[in-house]
């Protein structure tokens, strides 16, 4: 009973079933190349959604929805930074971060120096973010190094490459909030961010690194998606949005704050990536898909807060 009642638990169930479903579909056939697409394509909605998941846990109104800009930003500039020079992917990776770290850092000085609720100035700061990215990209396409490439696309002991990154971010996330310092404080702030001002806990700073945080999580995203697919486009991360935020809501994570479900984010990166790929082959479009995604977030946060009401 314990065990069925741990919140991660039901996004993984509902990533079963929907493998389920669509072996059935196809009668059993390409199931390994089916496991992997999900691994390779889940790992990029799973790093921005460990991301999103931080911002979320500091409570309500808390949500990043500059994230699809500034992996554009980030991609782009490392992209053009490395010039497909061979010997370069960590300079990339460095110009990435730093791109992320400057978005988070201007995310939250737009919060906190103009008290802008997260919202308007997540999404105010998106423009600015999408701007820079169009003016730097002007129309160029430069490839990855093929070292770098090789890597995104390669796989290591039969598994996704990515999918090891988003495994290692997962683990990271996963001890910094379960036995840090820092961990506790943001599981507190979210809770009641008045008791924990009152408490000691530098509310300030957590809310400056955890905005930090998500857009640097979101420039290691653009890095490793234009690796993978081969150049950065500029509107490479749109569908990471509302995934970012899905993923959150199906793992497991309370909307209210206060609380992140490392394992569930995993389980619900896959569960989507295997919704969209069972509407692909019914032929949905994308409005179909962004239709059930709102739906499916809707629902849950409904069960969730009826929940909370009965208890």
């Amino acid at each position: 009973m314990t065990f069925l009642s741990k919140p991660w638990l039901w996004s993984w169930l509902a990533a079963a079933v929907a493998f389920a479903l669509i072996l059935g579909l196809t009668s059993g056939r390409g199931a390994g190349e089916l496991a992997y697409a999900a691994l390779s394509f889940g790992a990029f909605a799973a790093i921005v959604g460990l991301g999103q998941m931080l911002v979320i846990t500091l409570g309500p109104g808390n949500v990043d929805l500059s994230i699809p800009a500034t992996m554009t930003l980030s991609a782009t500039l490392a992209l053009k930074g490395m010039s497909t020079d061979p010997g370069t992917a960590l300079l990339g990776l460095g110009i990435a971060l730093a791109v992320g770290a400057g978005a988070g850092i201007a995310n939250y000085a737009l919060i906190f120096l103009l008290r802008l609720p997260p919202i308007i100035a997540t999404l105010a700061a998106s423009l600015i973010f999408q701007s820079l990215a169009i003016w730097s990209n002007r129309g160029l396409r430069i490839k990855p190094p093929e070292g770098l490439a090789d890597f995104a696309t390669g796989r290591f002991m039969g598994l996704p490459n990515v999918a090891w990154v988003g495994l290692f971010m997962a683990i990271i996330v996963w001890i910094i909030l379960e036995r840090s310092v820092w961990g506790r404080w943001l599981l507190a702030t979210g809770q009641n961010l008045r008791a924990a001002r009152l408490a000691g806990v530098p509310v300030e700073l957590v809310r400056a690194s955890t905005y930090i945080s998500v857009a640097m999580f979101a420039g290691l995203a653009g890095y490793l998606l234009a690796s993978f697919s081969g150049g950065a486009a500029l509107n490479m991360g749109a569908e990471y949005l509302l995934m970012s935020i899905a993923v959150v809501v199906i793992g497991g994570s309370s909307i209210a704050g206060g609380n992140s479900n490392v394992p569930g984010v995993w389980g619900a990166a896959l569960f989507m990536f295997l919704v969209v790929s069972m509407l692909n082959s019914y032929g949905a479009g994308a409005g179909a898909r962004n239709v059930l995604t709102g739906a499916i977030i809707i629902t849950i946060v409904i069960a969730a807060s009826t929940r909370r009401a009965r208890a």
